[in-house]
């Protein structure tokens, strides 16, 4: 009897379900459900770096998307064997002692304190602050030393005590927290006992301090120190962490009937969208895979032997087993990849919006057709005019940093810049020069881990921008210096969430293995030109210099800031 997995891939926003053959890794069918509470911009305040999610589009996408992958593909539900989670992170939510999230409880619905913390959300920055300067000064354990020294607004503990501090009513309700991919896993799962529901080992080691060395989660005596809340958290979380790999439960009576499956499919431990990413493309020692969307993430794996003690500086952590089990899981990225262009592309829609939909020259259905067109076309238009620049004109230097900086040295304070504009400045030289920054950030994440040690071959590149945009991914070669192949599936995350659950499962011994038999094959490969390399070196050091301004002018700032508050 052939056997069938289900991967499924939560991004910022949508949430897809692709069903795959374990043989072959072949696609039999997927279904796709967009966050509509999100895409209304709800819960959401973008000038304050805030960004939340109501739990009920992750719940309604969960149930329309594996439900219509089981109808479609007309596969009988006992060869569906295993379903895996993955989604964004670290995205933490309050839930109550019996594992609701808080936000479906009367009272609740529509504050967003009491919904998840999406991964983009920056509003902790002072409470990372706190956590850096308390792991440096405390005279324990530097519970930051594995998460690249340097702990992130972006994750879990940070997010936490912003939100007890600003909202009594959630710090009180929430029995506990959960990250998005256990969250969603132990909805699915027959295993309703929060104290040993198995958690997963990258969210935990990347995001929350977990490491082995120290027997778990920071210690209470640390936490007490950031809130008391922190302390009495953790003995309401958990001390074992386990990889994706591992079965967490069976899918329940509810979600049975919801999806039309059984109650002998297997639920596996959950795990972050790049993680699983990595092993969809066939990740291996060496082998820096780019997920390359909204933001990016940078995945490698290395043997312990490779890593010898070493504490990579400021990445998003190294933790054994967050990838491929046995092997260690380094991850960098950027807080802005995909959304640098997205972010210019809704200024320069800015007039469409503000004065030609409301213009009265013009039929409404003529706004909304032009509107898509201008929409659908711009992107599109700009690299043609872009990729037509010649090396000779001059471009604007522009930093990638409109949303922060992750890595290398994670500072989320740090804004975005341009210079070097002109008269002569046209909006495809922004456009290229901002092609140009988010290029130049991956480089500075690619100059980090060798300048660590740990050396590169091989990038692979996966993602709507990887498969989309030969302007970025040849731009990308020549400033890395690198060849770059492009993964041939549209779906990688998915991908390798279906590896996964076909490991626990037990169709294949190991990630590595299913992982060659079910990856994904490769459609693309940039090579870097030789004439345009030195050219880019150059224009890294423009890139460097002015990164180098902002940096120095935001920290003296901020420092007066300090000094006149103290």
């Amino acid at each position: 009897m052939k056997k069938y997995v289900i991967g499924l891939d939560y991004g910022t926003d949508s949430v897809r379900a692709v069903l795959i053959d374990t043989e072959n890794g072949s696609e039999i069918t997927s279904s796709v459900s967009y966050y509509q509470r999100w895409k209304e911009g709800r819960y959401c305040n973008p000038s304050a770096n805030s960004f939340r999610q109501h739990p009920s589009d992750h719940i309604e996408g969960l149930e329309k998307t594996i439900s219509e992958v089981v109808r479609e593909s007309g596969i009988p539900a006992e060869q569906i064997v295993s379903i895996c989670i993955d989604t964004t992170g670290s995205s933490p939510l309050p839930v109550t002692n019996d594992g609701t999230a808080l936000a479906l409880l009367p009272g609740f619905e529509e504050n967003p304190n009491a919904m998840m913390v999406l991964w983009k959300d920056h509003t902790a920055i002072r409470e990372a602050e706190e956590i850096n300067t308390l792991a440096r000064t405390w005279g324990g354990e530097d519970y930051t030393k594995y998460e690249g020294g340097i702990y992130s607004s972006e994750w879990f503990w940070a997010k936490i005590l912003h939100i007890t501090r600003v909202d009594e009513a959630v710090k009180n309700a929430a029995y506990t927290w959960m990250e998005h991919c256990d969250y969603l896993t132990y909805l699915l799962s027959d295993h309703q006992d929060l104290s040993t529901f198995k958690r997963s080992r990258c969210a935990a080691g990347h995001k929350a301090m977990w490491h082995e060395s120290w027997n778990g989660l920071p210690s209470e005596e640390f936490l007490n120190r950031l809130d008391p809340s922190l302390g009495e958290l953790r003995a309401k979380l958990y001390k074992e962490t386990y990889t994706s790999d591992e079965i967490a439960g069976y899918l329940n009576e509810e979600w049975a009937a919801k999806t039309g499956l059984t109650t002998q499919t297997i639920i596996t431990v959950g795990t972050f969208d790049a993680h699983s990413g990595a092993v969809g493309a066939r990740v291996e020692e060496n082998t820096l895979i780019r997920i390359m969307g909204t933001s990016t993430c940078d995945i490698m794996v290395a043997s312990q032997e490779a890593i010898e003690g070493t504490t990579v500086k400021g990445i998003c952590g190294q933790v054994d087993g967050s990838v491929i089990p046995g092997l260690i899981g380094l991850e960098a990225g950027q807080s802005a990849f995909g959304d640098v262009l997205a972010w210019y592309k809704d200024i320069l829609m800015w007039p469409v919006q503000q004065i030609m939909m409301h213009s009265g020259s013009i039929s409404e259905e003529q706004k909304i057709r032009l509107a898509d067109e201008m929409e659908a076309e711009l992107i599109r238009k700009l690299t043609l005019e872009a990729e037509k620049i010649p090396l000779s004109d001059s471009v604007p230097i522009a930093l990638d940093w409109v949303n922060g900086r992750r890595t290398p040295d994670a500072d989320q304070e740090l804004k975005a810049a341009v210079s070097h504009l002109s008269l002569g400045t046209k909006a495809p030289h922004i456009f290229k020069a901002l092609v140009n920054a988010i290029c130049f950030g991956a480089k500075k994440i690619v100059d980090r881990f060798e300048e660590e040690g740990v050396k590169i071959n091989k990038v692979i590149g996966i993602g709507g921008v990887a498969r989309k945009s030969p302007f970025i991914m040849q731009t990308l070669a020549n400033v890395l210096d690198m060849p770059i192949a492009v993964a041939a599936s549209d779906q990688t995350p998915a991908l390798g969430a279906a590896v996964y659950a076909a490991v626990s499962a037990g169709i294949y011994p190991t990630v590595q293995e299913a992982s060659m038999k079910m990856g994904s094959g490769f459609e693309a490969e940039y090579q870097p030109k030789a004439e345009e390399v030195q050219h880019y070196g150059e224009l890294m050091q423009q890139y460097q210099k002015l990164a180098d301004f902002v940096e120095y002018n935001t920290k003296l700032k901020n420092n007066r800031k300090e000094l006149q508050n103290s």
